[in-house]
Formats: C-alpha cells, sequence, structure tokens
C-alpha cells in the first residue's frame, strides 16, 4: 500500500512531473498567496517555506564564462570571440560554460547556498549593435553587423541553455531591449530617437533571431525609445515582442531600471504607476525590488488587478519548472556535474582554442612573422599590458589562474632560450622609459601596448574612461605610443607590437614603428600561451575584425545619433583603417565556385553557393570565406551587407569544399510607406571574399518577385 506521504505527495500537481508545464504552473499560482506572488517578483526572490519554495538569486552572468562566482574557465571577451567568425565554437564555449554553471549550483545548493551569481539564469548574451567605437560597453557584444550578432548570438544560446527536449541546463538573457548602446553616462535618461527601418534591420534583428531560436529571456534597456522607457514600453514589449513575435519567455529588466522611469526619465510621477505600468507592458521580473515594494500598492489603488500579477509570475516559474527547480534532482540530466566540471583541463585548452581563433593579425611586414625559434634565441618582452590580469580577463569575468603574455612566451621558447621582461612605461609618463637597453641586446623585442577595462567598459566600472565607461576617441594611451617609438628609434631588430582592447583602436598611430602588430583584445585565461601559438607558428593567425576601425571619429555621425546612416561598413563607405571582417594569415587562399549560380531569384529561393578553397601559400591555416549581398541602388539601402560566413581549416596545398545558402527571404526590407517587410526586385551582387572589401568572386543575379 502507497504511504499516506507519498499518496499525497502525488495529488499535489505543481510536484508531480509527469504533468503539463501549465498545468504545474497553475497549481502552484493557485497555492501562492498574493503576498506571497509579489515577493518572487524581484530578482532577490523570496523563501516560501509552506510550499516548499526556496529562496533564489536570478542574477547571475557568463559572458564569456561564469562571472563573478570564483573558479571558472575565463574565455576572451566576447568581441574576441565574435572575430573567430565560429559559430560552432562559440556553442563548444557556451556548453562549457553551462556545464560549469550546473556544477557549481550543484555544489552549492548541496551545502545549503542560495547565493547570487552561482544560479541558473544568466544575463548574457549581450547582442546590442556596437555602432559606435566610443561606447565602453562594445567589448561586450558580438560587433557591428547585425548578422553576425544573432548567429553567433544564437549559438551561445543553444549551447547554454543544453539540447534535452525536457530540461533547460541553463537560462540564456538577449539583453538590452532595444536601441541600446550609449552614451554610457547618461544610460538612464537616454532617449534613443529612430525610424522603424532602422529599428527593424538593424536594431531588432538579432532579437527577432534569438527569440525564434527559443532564448528563454529577454531583458529590457535603461534607456528609452522614441520617449517610451524600454521597460514600460507598449512598442517594443507588448506589441512587437508578445504579439508580434510571439515570446514565450520571461522579461526581466535591468538593474535599477524601473526606478530611471520616475526618476530619470520623469515619464511616470511616482514609483507605483511605474509598477503597474511595467506589469500591464509585459514585465516579469525586476532587478531591483520596485515591483516586490509597490505592486501590492498598485492593486490597492486599482492600477493592477491579482490576474496581472499571476501572468508575469507564471513567466518565471515556467522558467523555474524548465530547469528542474520544483523536481527531484535524480530526473535531472545535468544533476551530477560535480568539481571535475569546472576549469577542467579539456575546458582550459578550449579557451586557448578560442584566444588562437580571435586575434587578428593586422601587419606582417616582410613576413617577420612567424617567428622561428632555431632563428632567434633571445626575446625582450615590455609593455604595460605584458603581464596585465585585466588586459586578459575583460569585465564580467570570473577568477583563477591566467597564462599572460610573457609566461605564455617564455614558456614557448623554453629554457634554452633567453626571455627578458620590463613593463617599460605606464599609462602616463611619455618620456621616462624601461627596457630599451635590454631590448637592444634581444634578437626579438614583443611589445604589449593598448587598452584595458579600466579603459572602456560599463559606468561607474571602467573608471578611467573619460566618457563614464565610454571613451572620447579611439586613441591609444600617449605614452604607449610614445614608448614603441623610443623602441623603434633604437632597434633596428624585429619589433612586435600586441595590442589589447575591446573596441577600434588608432593602429595607424604605431603601424609605422612594428614590423607586425596583432590585436589580442582581451584574450581571456590562455591569451598568453594563444599569442605564443601565433608567434612561433604553431597556429596561422586566422581572427577577423567584427567591427570597423575607422580612421578617425570626425568621420562618423554625432554619438548621440542612432540612425545607421555613416555606422558601420553597411552605411560607410569612406576610408578606413581596417574594414570589417579583415584579418591576415600566415597563408594565402583562393576561391572556385563549383556550382551555376542562377540568373533569376524569386522570394521563396535561396542561393546556394558552393565553393572550393584552395590554400595557395606555405603554411596550413584557416580561412574565413564571407559572403556579402549588395543591393539594387535604393535610397538607404547598405552598400553591402553581410548574409554568410563559414571559417574552413584547409592544409598547406590542399583545398575545400564550403556550401553557403542565403535565402532569398533574407534580402527583405523595411518599407516605411506600407510599415512592413518587403522583399525588392531588381539588381543585386553576391561578393565572395576575405573581408567586407575583398572580392574575390562576384557574381550578378536578380530578384523578380514572389
Amino acid at each position: 500500500m502507497m504511504p499516506i506521504m507519498a499518496l499525497a505527495q502525488q495529488n499535489i500537481v505543481y510536484k508531480d512531473s509527469k504533468q503539463p508545464l501549465s498545468a504545474r504552473v497553475k497549481d502552484l499560482l493557485k497555492r501562492l498567496t498574493l503576498e506571497e506572488k509579489i515577493s518572487l517578483l524581484g530578482y532577490n526572490s523570496k523563501a516560501v517555506p509552506r510550499l516548499g519554495i526556496p529562496a533564489y538569486n536570478w542574477w547571475n552572468e557568463a559572458l564569456h564564462g561564469v562571472a563573478r562566482a570564483g573558479e571558472a574557465t575565463i574565455f576572451p571577451q566576447a568581441i574576441g570571440m565574435a572575430a573567430t567568425f565560429n559559430d560552432d565554437l562559440l556553442k563548444q564555449v557556451s556548453t562549457v560554460i553551462s556545464t560549469e554553471a550546473r556544477a557549481k549550483y550543484n555544489l552549492s545548493t548541496g551545502m545549503g547556498r542560495r547565493l547570487q551569481y552561482m544560479g541558473l539564469t544568466f544575463w548574457t548574451p549581450n547582442i546590442n549593435i556596437f555602432r559606435d567605437p566610443r561606447w565602453g560597453r562594445g567589448q561586450e557584444t558580438y560587433g557591428e553587423d547585425p548578422f553576425l550578432t544573432s548567429r553567433m548570438g544564437a549559438a551561445f544560446v543553444k549551447g547554454l541553455q543544453g539540447d534535452d527536449p525536457r530540461y533547460l541546463k541553463a537560462s540564456a538573457t538577449a539583453k538590452h531591449y532595444a536601441v541600446h548602446s550609449g552614451p554610457e553616462a547618461g544610460r538612464h535618461e537616454f532617449n534613443a530617437i529612430i525610424d522603424q527601418k532602422d529599428l527593424r534591420e538593424t536594431y531588432l534583428y538579432s532579437f527577432k533571431y534569438l527569440v525564434d531560436g527559443g532564448v528563454e529571456s529577454v531583458m529590457c534597456a535603461y534607456n528609452r525609445v522614441n520617449d517610451e522607457p524600454c521597460c514600460t514600453s507598449n512598442t517594443l514589449l507588448k506589441d512587437i515582442l508578445m504579439k508580434e513575435w510571439q515570446f514565450k519567455g520571461n522579461v526581466v529588466t535591468d538593474c535599477g531600471a524601473l526606478d530611471d522611469i520616475y526618476l530619470r526619465h520623469k515619464s511616470q510621477p511616482d514609483q507605483v504607476i511605474v509598477a503597474a505600468d511595467a506589469i500591464k507592458a509585459g514585465i516579469d521580473l525586476d532587478c531591483s525590488t520596485l515591483l516586490q515594494n509597490d505592486v501590492m500598492k498598485a492593486v490597492k489603488r486599482g492600477l493592477l488587478k491579482p490576474g496581472d500579477i499571476d501572468k508575469a509570475l507564471a513567466a518565471t516559474l515556467r522558467t523555474q519548472f524548465k530547469l528542474g527547480f520544483y523536481d527531484d534532482a535524480g530526473q535531472n540530466p545535468y544533476h551530477a556535474y560535480g568539481a571535475d566540471s569546472v576549469h577542467n583541463p579539456i575546458h582550459i585548452e578550449l579557451a586557448r582554442k578560442v584566444a588562437q581563433q580571435s586575434m587578428v593579425l593586422l601587419k606582417n611586414e616582410n613576413n617577420v612573422l612567424p617567428l622561428s625559434k632555431s632563428k632567434y634565441s633571445s626575446y625582450m618582452v615590455v609593455g604595460p599590458n605584458a603581464t596585465s590580469y585585466d588586459a586578459l580577463i575583460g569585465n564580467y569575468h570570473g577568477a583563477g589562474k591566467v597564462i599572460n603574455f610573457v609566461e605564455g612566451i617564455t614558456s614557448a621558447v623554453g629554457p634554452a632560450a633567453r626571455v627578458e621582461y620590463d613593463m617599460g612605461a605606464d599609462n602616463r609618463d611619455t618620456t621616462h622609459f624601461g627596457g630599451i637597453w635590454a631590448a637592444g641586446n634581444a634578437d626579438v623585442t614583443i611589445a604589449v601596448l593598448g587598452l584595458s577595462p579600466v579603459n572602456e567598459g560599463e559606468e561607474g566600472d571602467a573608471f578611467l574612461a573619460p566618457g563614464g565607461g565610454d571613451r572620447l576617441n579611439i586613441s591609444l594611451p600617449q605614452s604607449h605610443i610614445a614608448y614603441l617609438k623610443s623602441l623603434r628609434k633604437s632597434i633596428k631588430k624585429p619589433i612586435i607590437a600586441v595590442v589589447t582592447a575591446g573596441s577600434d583602436v588608432d593602429i595607424d598611430a604605431i603601424a609605422p614603428y612594428a614590423d607586425a602588430v596583432i590585436l589580442a583584445w582581451y584574450p581571456g585565461e590562455q591569451g598568453g600561451n594563444a599569442l605564443a601559438d601565433i608567434l612561433f607558428g604553431d597556429v596561422s593567425p586566422s581572427g577577423r575584425l567584427p567591427i570597423t576601425f575607422y580612421k578617425s571619429l570626425s568621420n562618423l555621425p554625432d554619438y548621440k545619433d542612432y540612425n545607421m546612416k555613416g555606422r558601420t561598413y553597411r552605411y560607410y563607405n569612406g576610408a578606413v583603417q581596417y574594414p570589417f571582417g579583415f584579418g591576415l594569415s600566415y597563408t594565402s587562399f583562393d576561391y572556385k565556385i563549383e556550382n551555376n549560380l542562377k540568373s533569376d531569384y524569386r522570394s521563396a529561393d535561396t542561393i546556394v553557393v558552393n565553393l572550393q578553397v584552395n590554400n595557395t601559400g606555405n603554411y596550413s591555416g584557416d580561412e574565413v570565406v564571407q559572403a556579402y549581398i549588395q543591393y539594387p541602388d535604393m535610397e538607404r539601402m547598405p552598400f553591402k551587407e553581410l548574409k554568410a560566413f563559414k571559417r574552413v581549416s584547409v592544409a598547406k596545398g590542399g583545398q575545400k569544399s564550403v556550401s553557403l545558402n542565403i535565402p532569398v527571404k533574407e534580402l527583405q526590407k523595411w518599407d516605411l510607406d506600407k510599415n512592413s517587410w518587403h522583399i525588392y526586385t531588381g539588381n543585386y551582387k553576391l561578393v565572395l571574399g576575405g573581408n567586407s572589401q575583398d572580392e574575390k568572386i562576384v557574381k550578378s543575379f536578380k530578384v523578380t518577385g514572389n
């Protein structure tokens, strides 16, 4: 006979894992009091002991590794991962992140700990468009292009959320919705003015793609868009996200965003009205305490009904059920992850591989790289960032052992070679330098310069950034430039400049004084080893720029102008330092189309391109094939636009086949008159190459209608 306790448990629908999700959520909602429901609307949700609901902190970060939660594998910053142009690799990264997250969650909750940053609901990825190089948080994004951002973001979400048909491995959040990319200092009161064309084609494109792909959560932004605060915007939340896109996950506010609405945007007189507006617009969870403090007052004022609270809470309860919070742990495929799943050798090796593929070779005069270990026996490693922890880990990072650039190079050349280190310069002094005499006695000098997350980042974190987190220009520190000039003046032997940064910087200011330049981004814990792998030719460099490197900010519109005209490679056709998609290799490639393309396509068709990529150089390496579309000559069409990419490894003297598919529907543009998407008929071009200005193959075709 079944025990009475087990029989009672069986009749509690929300605890019965065999019941449908909707029935379980409905049952739990019935059992909660109104006060208890409201206590669950904040990120620091309260325990409900009588129903067995533990306290839970929804605020967790995993931008490029589990962040702020102790030991975890630190991958390259997001902009560096974007530079891999490798969505398959990014899925592997986020799969590791969610494995480590589950392990840390299992271990901590097993000890009765319910800690912030050690949960399973992650507020990542950041899929905002890096529209202007001044934005300090651009390093957190996948660059300036909506297509690349959407594909990299979707791959990250898939790995983070897992592929179990029943349980989420972890929950991902697409942020910051929407039209959010600076100025950082004014983000709490900024009003982004934008028309529907730029809104749909640029700022919402990636969000729509991730919503269609099943991202569990969306975070609304601090700013206003066309006068509506994002976190109470009926246009963005109710009309587009819920009605038009049919989003089925939960919506969380950015932290403190609801307070901004009455304190800074001043669009409502008090927090009670804001609480009501947020719930009615579609907010389910508040990253502050406003909803927990003021929803009951809104109910008593008649601004909200209890059913409104049920609708909001149901969304977050669904997420918790999908994460397995109310089921026996043994039913969850991720319950056994433990300490050996955190920062293990396999994960560390993946961090090294990603860093290798992220670094971009910008200059290689007279093929000075790769360096021959048999030819060179003494090395001088200098520069303010040569041993910098910060320049490796970026922002929103984990903690643990990192391999800096000096350590990576020293390990690579072994004990029979001479390696010296000198900081050489600081971030201020432009006249007093160290290590120059020693560099003159070495065969090769490697100078590590650039920025760190204190120079660019989020408001309040990047404390040396002159623009409240943002930069006011694209200049490297003047002391770094002066130091490299002094090195060059004194040394005729090879100088390799390595630049750390999360954005566009003025490489032209240093390129004349170095024989080679490598952009390392913020390369994560294996940055030192990955750089050495590239320097000494164990790996051919293959990173590609996910942003345009402009010659000057004077060529760009005002920072506060969100119109896309004159911005990014899609709408800027002036001279640049380096184009979007650019990156040198130690080898060379050519392409040959293997199939016949059609001359005419209709809207339901797919453009299929089968390529043979030939390695015509002296090293094995990776090519990133990029396919761009040039549109008919019509007002406000992009100059060109990435619509497919594929990284492929090709052995020296070898070839690989690559297949690219571009649905004609991907060429649709927003018609302002009809207020809808439209595929325009006319003459198009398909351009295949290694960057946005490379034209290895150009094919013309027509789109003839439906």
